[in-house]
């Protein structure tokens, strides 16, 4: 995992922000692990963790000119900071997800001696992956159902 992301995940928590990480690096975590062009944070749409997420944006030092707290869980938004293979998507809301359920289900991911993250569940990030249905969704979901046992610690990078 790149440092920037390291340090996003560390301000993230400082902040006590509600997280998840989805997408690329949740299926390389739950199955093989496969290239990414970005680190995607599901965040609790809600204004207090808003809140908490903007303050560890600001610490994280990210570009936040024009925005707000709010923008960061407005429905239908995200927000993007930095270009591939160093990109960060901050989404509110994802398909076949409900966050509140996604969160009691989470894994804890141990990513060095000094950070641990909360990872989507497999069976979350399955339907996630179903319900989006791209082209790399359904390779995912493929790669998924052939992976390893969700819910052991482990490296994501491994």
């Amino acid at each position: 995992m790149y440092p920037d992301f390291k340090e996003l995940l560390s301000a993230l928590n400082a902040h006590q922000v509600k997280y998840l990480v989805v997408g690329g690096y949740a299926v390389s975590f739950h199955a093989a692990p496969r290239a990414t062009r970005d680190l995607d944070i599901l965040i609790k749409a809600d204004p207090e963790n808003g809140r908490a997420a903007f303050a560890a944006l600001v610490q994280f030092g990210a570009p936040l000119e024009g925005l707000s707290s709010h923008d960061l869980i407005e429905p239908g938004s995200f927000y993007r900071m930095g270009a591939p293979p160093v990109m960060v998507d901050i989404l509110p809301r994802i398909s076949g997800v409900d966050f509140e359920e996604a969160w009691q289900r989470r894994v804890s991911v141990i990513i060095d001696d000094t950070l641990t993250a909360p990872f989507i569940s497999r069976e979350d990030l399955l339907a996630a992956k179903i319900a989006a249905g791209r082209p790399q969704d359904l390779a995912d979901v493929a790669a998924l159902g052939a992976g390893r046992d969700a819910g052991v610690d482990h490296d994501p990078d491994s």
